[in-house]
């Protein structure tokens, strides 16, 4: 058995930003802002300039392992308890897409009632929040390159049916495949997407990393209980809401809690596990993901057509609602930091709907 390398301290070094990082993160802003007004224009509403479609909007409970070894003892997890906490099933794009459009599936967990230091312009909030995709690396290592691929995506956002047919594609294969989306409908025709498997069986990686305590670490959601065991994998029916309809199965067909296990993967080598680059998969054989947290969702309504499109436009979900003690890092963090801001900010003007953070309770 291989013998663990302790974990890489963090220190102020590690977060040197590039010298144009700050403009590439403004026109970032500036495109995603841009598809997000040619969205509200189109359906008369704004939604998220990404994430746009919920899934599932849940209640749970995370609770905070006992017996953690003092690496992983930190932040959030240095003491163990429960918290009450909202999850989301999103959809990446900006668009409200029919689930006949294949694309990634995401996940945020909003851990309500969180106590301590916090990072700066969160300190009026309560939330620990977390949020991941159905894949261990991001497709591009920093903000240049995520930057070309937007501004190639914002381009097909202004033909909206195209967009419609070529999003799954332009968010998993990148630059490549989006460069064709100018050329035959022959072109975007061929273009390929993720397979239709049940959203509740997937591994959601938060592909970006985060402090832990004096530690870094990238974080994953992934189904223990046998019900989502047994669906990974598992093909749904190719339909316009084919995720909302088969979460909201996985939740009325049992009565037991569903329960994934909240991991950290501490960074334990900084040449192969590098902070700057999203676009690398840390080797799990160097650093595995441990069981942090314990998230229990139980049986409930998880989509609502009457009620929940209101609850989403009044939640905001961001890295940045965090303890200090796990701020986030890297380029892309201080990137989603600017974008996702603006992007509520659009969202609420327009909609005429305060965003409300809420409480233990609620």
């Amino acid at each position: 058995m291989r013998t663990l390398l302790p974990p890489v301290l963090f220190h102020a070094g590690m977060e040197r930003p590039e010298a144009d990082e700050g403009e590439t993160i403004d026109a970032l802003r500036d495109v995603f802002l841009d598809m997000a007004r040619t969205v509200a224009a189109a359906e008369g509403h704004a939604y998220r300039a990404v994430h746009a479609k919920g899934q599932a909007l849940l209640k749970g409970r995370l609770q905070i392992s006992d017996g953690l070894p003092e690496e992983l003892a930190q932040g959030l997890f240095a003491t163990p308890g429960a918290y009450e906490c909202l999850v989301r099933f999103s959809s990446p794009p900006a668009e409200q897409l029919p689930d006949t459009v294949s694309t990634p599936r995401a996940i945020a967990v909003k851990v309500l009632g969180v106590t301590g230091e916090r990072v700066a312009e969160s300190e009026e909030q309560h939330s620990q929040d977390f949020l991941m995709v159905n894949g261990p690396t991001f497709t591009s290592p920093g903000p240049q390159g995520f930057l070309r691929s937007t501004k190639l995506l914002a381009a097909t956002t202004e033909r909206m049916p195209r967009t419609k047919a070529v999003i799954s594609a332009a968010l998993r294969g990148g630059e490549r495949m989006l460069e064709a989306a100018g050329g035959s409908s022959g072109k975007i025709k061929g273009m390929g997407g993720e397979p239709q498997v049940h959203p509740m069986g997937e591994t959601y990686f938060s592909q970006v990393p985060f402090r832990f305590g004096p530690y870094i670490a990238k974080f994953c959601l992934r189904p223990v209980s046998a019900t989502l065991q047994a669906l990974s994998n598992a093909p749904i029916e190719n339909s316009e809401d084919s995720q909302r309809d088969a979460i909201q199965e996985a939740l009325a067909s049992g009565r037991a809690d569903l329960v994934w296990e909240l991991c950290a993967q501490l960074c334990r080598d900084e040449e192969a596990m590098p902070i700057k680059d999203a676009s690398v998969e840390w080797p799990q054989e160097l650093s595995p993901f441990i069981a942090v947290a314990t998230l229990r969702v139980p049986p409930q309504v998880s989509w609502d057509d009457a009620e929940s499109p209101g609850i989403e436009d009044r939640l905001a979900f961001s890295p940045w609602h965090a303890l200090q003690a796990h701020r986030p890092l890297g380029a892309l963090n201080r990137a989603r930091r600017v974008v996702m801001a603006a992007s509520r900010a659009y969202r609420s003007q327009h909609n005429g709907c305060p965003l409300h953070e809420p409480l233990p309770g609620e």
